[in-house]
């Protein structure tokens, strides 16, 4: 469809204010709307233990964790719903909560699944990385109950680990570490 010369691309501002009338989630690719897939049990589970963990150790810091209902805007022309997203502000104010997309996260989760992994790694991870509040993104495989971590250095450069082994993940910008057995508990 994007490749119509009749097909104009949507902003961000458009797709935010569309009804769709449905339970199905959407996000804005290159100005195309694009069904999401749902996640398997797993996928919830991971999802859940993370944001679960970070609610408790960041409360009264500033800073809170958001699931996969909290969209991040990329550019005019991109929306996305991570699975879980950090964010940060200097206070927290009721009249904020209205608000349908965060601007400025500091670190985002993108727990993968078979088919959504080649997209969370490739195209999206260099849509987080153009984003200048991120610090860290992570990459975790309900699977193979291990993680992937790309953390901010400077202004262009990025570290970028995957682990091979079960590994606790360092969230420097927040003064914490999320266990490995956190993320991947199973009661």
């Amino acid at each position: 469809m994007r490749h119509e010369p009749a097909y104009q691309p949507i902003t961000v501002e458009t797709f935010l204010s569309l009804d769709f009338g449905t339970d199905k989630k959407f996000e804005l690719v290159d100005g195309v709307i694009q069904m999401m897939t749902g996640g398997t049990r797993a996928h919830a589970r991971v999802a859940i233990n993370i944001i679960s963990y970070l609610a408790q150790k960041l409360r009264g810091s500033g800073c809170r964790p958001y699931g996969s209902d909290a969209a991040i805007r990329i550019d005019d022309i991109n929306l996305r719903y991570p699975d879980v997203s950090v964010m940060c502000e200097e206070p927290p104010l009721p009249e904020t909560d209205t608000l349908k997309l965060f601007e400025r996260p500091k670190v985002i989760f993108e727990v993968l699944s078979p088919s959504t992994e080649a997209n969370d790694v490739g195209k999206k991870l260099d849509e987080y990385r153009r984003l200048d509040s991120i610090d860290t993104i992570v990459f975790v495989n309900p699977v193979s109950e291990l993680a992937r971590v790309v953390q901010r250095l400077g202004p262009t450069s990025w570290r970028d680990d995957l682990f091979a082994q079960p590994q606790d993940v360092a969230l420097p910008s927040l003064g914490i570490t999320l266990p490995h057995a956190e993320i991947f508990a199973r009661d």
